[in-house]
Order: structure tokens, then C-alpha cells, then sequence
């Protein structure tokens, strides 16, 4: 089937302006990102405008036509790599503008006598530039890098790169071998690739952005608002994931931690201050324990701690030093009174044959009420017998 290039433009106008409408109806969904989705819009509807004047460029004068619309397609192609660039934080509004000066210089070097050899070979160039560093940009997205579209939207837009580098460094001396049917049919692919950029990259982006969204409603019903800790849901899920994999082999540590007197705390002083304590406490603990451990609020004053191929001694060794950092810790409460409270630990070890993640709770629960019997403000080993009788 024959398709002359007036329909693959028309093809990839509608398909750009039908992306911009898209993403600019996704703001509502994601007002997070409603900034980097407003860029990006703008950028699929600016290369729609610069496709149509392309399309309708021999009909202006002397060079204007094929300068104009080169340069407003660029134009969108540095849209799109603002925008990617404005996920991570990043701007490139002076180096645009400059490549944007660079070029329309270049256009008018070249004047009518130049025109050809800019619109065919020369002015893909800036449009490489553009991609390749959109892909660069996408590539540096650590915030998302266990998303699945970054692949995809980093190989569209390093595809779409090379594929006009090559345009702009390989086709001449194609073209001087196999003559002007080569090139026209060269540009026919290049705006068969151009409808098929213009739709899955959009999708791609869309679709990160949703994956992003969807990360963070997850990550935010697994944590806890108050301390930022993981919640109860997600210690049992993570926990019993870690004891799963790890089988017998690797030693499992636990340990239940209950802030003593909490309750005379809030009567006395409030509860802002002991959401203050509670947060002092998280902190600490944190600091202590490192960012390896599964440290999550399982209750109101209670958290519990897993900590991978720990065995017992490094275990009680790192409780002592949780329960010692926060009894020296003066937290300064609401009325700018300071506040001084303690911990009690129970710590489990996981037995030579692997034990659930609820029997370690529960071994270690009955060695945090015999430390809290005891007076508080210590650590308690769970006893061999009482791992037994809690599985």
C-alpha cells in the first residue's frame, strides 16, 4: 500500500496532539507530577505544530518555511528532555535556548542555496543531541529504577537518538551511492518511526508516571505516618519474606521493644510529646541499628525489629545499644518541658531449625514482659524453652 508523506504527517500530528490531550488529562490523576505532564503535553503539541508547518513549508518563502519548522520540531524534542530532565530535578532551559540560537544561525548561514542540505542531513543533528540526552536523563532516574517503562522509554528515545544521528552522519554518503530514491525512501521511514515515536514514547511516559504514583500509594499503606517506619502489614509481609528465603542457614534475630511508662508520658506531659518521644525513639533506634534491619511500629508504643544473619550475641550487643542511646536521650516536649524515657527489648533467635516469624514474635514478646517485669529499661533473651513452647 502506497502512503505519500502529507498522510504520515497527517498520521503523526493527529497522534501527537491525541498524546498531548492525554497527558495533560493524566495532571488530574497526578498532581505530583502535574509540572513535569504540563511540559511534556506542551512538547507532543509543539512538535504536532511543527509536523503541520513542515508539511505545508514549500508553500512560505525563500527558507523561512524549512527554517520555521525545524526549528519549532526541535523546539519539542527539548520540551520532552525539560521534562524528563524537571522528574529528577534537573532543568536544561539555558542549553536549549542555546541550541535553539546555534540553529536558527545555522539556517541562516545556509540560506536558500543550504536549504536541502539542512532539512535532509544537518538539522537531524540537534534532534539526536535531544533524544540522547533524554535518554541519558531517564537513565539517571534513580527514584526509578525498579520501574518497568523506564527500559522501555530509555530505549525509544536511545533508538530514536541513533536513528537520526545516523540520518545526519551516514545518509549523505548513502545517498551519493544509491542515488534520490534512496533518500526519499529513508525519509519515508524516518516518518513511519516518527508515528511510531510519537505514540509509544508518550504511552511510555505515561505509563512510568502511573508506575511512580502506584509506588508511592503502596510504600505510603506500608509505613507508618508518625515515625516513618514500616507499619505491622509490612514488618509481616517483609518479615515473613526474609525468613522464607533465608531458611535455616541464616540466623534470624528479633526483638520486641515496648517504650516503658508510655501512658504516664501522654497523661503527664501530652500527646504531642509523646508523639515526640515516639519519633525520638524511631530515630535513634534507626541510627543504631541501620538501615539493613526490618524496623517497624507495630502498635502504639511498640515496634519490633528483625535483623538478617545477626546471631545472638551482635543481636543483644545492637538491643543494649538501643535501649542505652535512648535512655541518655533528654526529647524536648510540646511545652518545652524535657522528657527522658526508656526501652525494654526482648530478643529471639531463630532455632537451628527455621521458626515462623509469628513463633519469634512471640518468644521474644514473653522475654520483653519479663524485662519490663524486671523493672524496664533493659534486654531480655528469650529462654530455649520458651522458643518452644511459642511454636
Amino acid at each position: 500500500m502506497h502512503v505519500d508523506l502529507i498522510t504520515l504527517y497527517l498520521l503523526a500530528i493527529g497522534t501527537l496532539l491525541a498524546s498531548s490531550a492525554m497527558t495533560l488529562w493524566e495532571c488530574r490523576v497526578h498532581p505530583k507530577r502535574s509540572k513535569e505532564l504540563r511540559i511534556l503535553a506542551t512538547a507532543y503539541a509543539t512538535l504536532a505544530v511543527g509536523c503541520a508547518v513542515a508539511s505545508w513549508r514549500r508553500e512560505l518563502p525563500g527558507v523561512l518555511g524549512s527554517a520555521l519548522s525545524n526549528l519549532i520540531i526541535v523546539s519539542g524534542y527539548l520540551l520532552i528532555l525539560h521534562g524528563v530532565a524537571v522528574l529528577n530535578g534537573r532543568k536544561y532551559v539555558r542549553a536549549s535556548a542555546a541550541v535553539l540560537v546555534l540553529l536558527a544561525l545555522a539556517w541562516a548561514i545556509a540560506g536558500v542555496r543550504g536549504e536541502d542540505l539542512m532539512w535532509m542531513y544537518l538539522s537531524a543533528i540537534p534532534i539526536a543531541v535531544a533524544c540522547g540526552l533524554t535518554a541519558r536523563e531517564l537513565a539517571r532516574s534513580d527514584g526509578m529504577k525498579r520501574l518497568h517503562s523506564l527500559r522501555i522509554a530509555m530505549l525509544v528515545s536511545g533508538f530514536h537518538a541513533v536513528f537520526y544521528a545516523f540520518r545526519a552522519c551516514m545518509l549523505p554518503w548513502l545517498t551519493t551511492l544509491f542515488g534520490q530514491v534512496f533518500l526519499m525512501t529513508v525519509s519515508k521511514i524516518t516518518m513511519y518511526e516518527g508515528v511510531l515515536y510519537s505514540v509509544v514514547l508518550p504511552m511510555t511516559l505515561l505509563r512510568l508516571i502511573r508506575e511512580e504514583t502506584h509506588g508511592q500509594l503502596l510504600q505510603e499503606s506500608q509505613t507508618d505516618y508518625l515515625t516513618g517506619l514500616g507499619n505491622r502489614r509490612w514488618f509481616f509481609e517483609e518479615g515473613a519474606r526474609m525468613i522464607g528465603s533465608g531458611g535455616a542457614s541464616k540466623p534470624v534475630s528479633l526483638l520486641a521493644i515496648d517504650l516503658d511508662h508510655f501512658k504516664k508520658i501522654n497523661d503527664r506531659y501530652g500527646h504531642e510529646t509523646g508523639d515526640r518521644v515516639l519519633k525520638s525513639f524511631a530515630d535513634i533506634a534507626r541510627s543504631v541499628l541501620g538501615r539493613d534491619a526490618i524496623f517497624a511500629r507495630i502498635g502504639g508504643e511498640e515496634f519490633a525489629v528483625l535483623l538478617p544473619e545477626y546471631d545472638s550475641l551482635r543481636a543483644k550487643e545492637a538491643g543494649e545499644a538501643v535501649v542505652q542511646s535512648f535512655g541518655e536521650t533528654v526529647t524536648l516536649g510540646g511545652n518545652g518541658a524535657g522528657v527522658q524515657a526508656t526501652v525494654s527489648i526482648g530478643l529471639a533467635q531463630s532455632a537451628s531449625e527455621a521458626s515462623s516469624l509469628s513463633d519469634l514474635l512471640a518468644a521474644a514478646d514473653q522475654a520483653l514482659y519479663r524485662a519490663k517485669s524486671l523493672g524496664g529499661n533493659r534486654l531480655e533473651l528469650a529462654h530455649a524453652d520458651a522458643r518452644s513452647a511459642a511454636a
